[in-house]
């Protein structure tokens, strides 16, 4: 993975405000750039510095083994769900997600102006040569 996709993923997910969430897609498509199993991947090995709660499958369902967190953080937030989230904190059990139609990010201008100048220079630098960031490179 180029450090610079992974710098520009996580730019853009520390944009998200609490109480709201996107999918792995909708994050690609505002940088122009991936796609969902890529920007999946950024956020299962680089996402920890980052709000990665609010970065979901486009089901609405919490990154997988991380649930019990990523509920204690939506209900924090306020971020609107769906289905059962009560018991599943109470007996871990009972299917529930994040309501992406009511709580899906709608960035305003000024996040835009933002995400496209982080799509603007990804572009810039995905045309550069770069070393993988795969630790194995020296």
């Amino acid at each position: 993975m180029r450090a610079e996709y992974v710098e520009a993923v996580l730019e853009l997910v520390a944009l998200i405000p609490a109480g709201t969430a996107v999918a792995y897609g909708d994050v690609a498509e505002l940088l122009g750039s991936g796609g969902p199993r890529q920007v999946g991947s950024v956020m299962s090995h680089y996402g920890s510095h980052v709000p990665w709660w609010r970065v979901l499958k486009a089901s609405g369902d919490a990154p997988p083994g991380h649930e019990r967190e990523a509920l204690t953080l939506y209900l924090q937030e306020g971020t609107p769900l769906l289905g059962s989230h009560a018991d599943f904190l109470r007996t871990g059990e009972g299917r529930w997600r994040v309501n992406l139609a009511a709580g899906r990010w709608a960035p305003s201008d000024a996040d835009f102006d933002r995400i496209d100048a982080i799509a603007e220079r990804l572009e810039r630098e995905l045309h550069k040569l770069s070393v993988p960031d795969d630790e194995m490179t020296v």
